[in-house]
């Protein structure tokens, strides 16, 4: 991926510590564990956690996962030099529940948290760096594209509703808040046991307004082995440009 990481800034943003939800079954995967299958002959985490690492406005890491992953993901962090990764810990049964005890070991210092999925590995350091910007202005923000197709609400397989796909975005992560508004938002939404889908819907939960940045088409979500084969493909792509 030449040319991608070679921006270097001096951090002009709060300390910004990363939280990387990488405690799902994976489900969808048809057995496989898709955060450590290979992409690029590189475990998928791996290129997740470099992203990381090469962006100059997140000063440290922590990587929340089941329990057989802590070992094999530790390792990891030390064969890839990811010098950034300060922990890798044991989540828990729910993502609002994983994301929290991540919050409870990054540092006291740290005044923005970016919570990225472990499943994301094309994210680039131009949409880290927005959405890591515009969150130290506004206090919660998330990259998000527009939904190209047409969506529609169905009840027992019965169309109820045709929203207007211009108000319509996919969310990406990560997905970045203000320290103190994010531990308060899930720690609400724990006692509330509320289903969260993502972390912005607990601060959204609280009357905060969470602003969008830009976005991309690259910064997919690996959750089925089409999944995979796309990230691939987007690599190779890159390397073309």
């Amino acid at each position: 991926m030449p040319g991608l990481f070679k921006r270097k800034k001096k951090a002009s943003v709060p300390y910004c510590a990363a939280i990387v939800a990488a405690a799902g079954a994976s489900t969808r995967m048809e057995g496989a564990d898709k955060i450590m299958l290979s992409l690029r002959e590189e475990p998928v985490i791996v290129h997740t956690l470099r992203a990381l690492e090469y962006c100059p406005y997140i000063q440290e890491i922590v990587v929340v996962t089941r329990e057989d992953l802590i070992v094999p993901l530790s390792r990891l962090c030390s064969d890839y030099f990811l010098t950034k990764v300060r922990k890798v810990i044991l989540g828990g049964e729910t993502r609002a529940h994983s994301v929290h005890l991540g919050m409870l070991e990054v540092s006291d210092q740290a005044e923005l948290i970016a919570i990225q999925d472990g499943a994301r590995p094309l994210v680039t350091l131009e949409v880290l760096e927005e959405v890591i910007l515009t969150a130290a202005k506004c206090g919660a923000a998330a990259p998000a594209i527009p939904v190209k197709d047409t969506i529609k609400r169905a009840v027992g397989g019965v169309v109820e509703e045709t929203p207007d796909r211009s108000e319509l975005f996919a969310v990406q992560t990560p997905q970045v808040f203000e320290a103190d508004l994010i531990r308060a938002a899930l720690y609400r939404a724990m006692e509330e046991n509320l289903p969260l889908t993502d972390d912005c819907s607990a601060v959204e939960r609280m009357g905060m307004k969470v602003t969008l940045t830009r976005g991309s088409e690259e910064n997919i979500k690996i959750t089925t082995p089409a999944d995979l084969a796309v990230a691939e493909a987007l690599l190779d792509w890159r390397d073309r440009r």
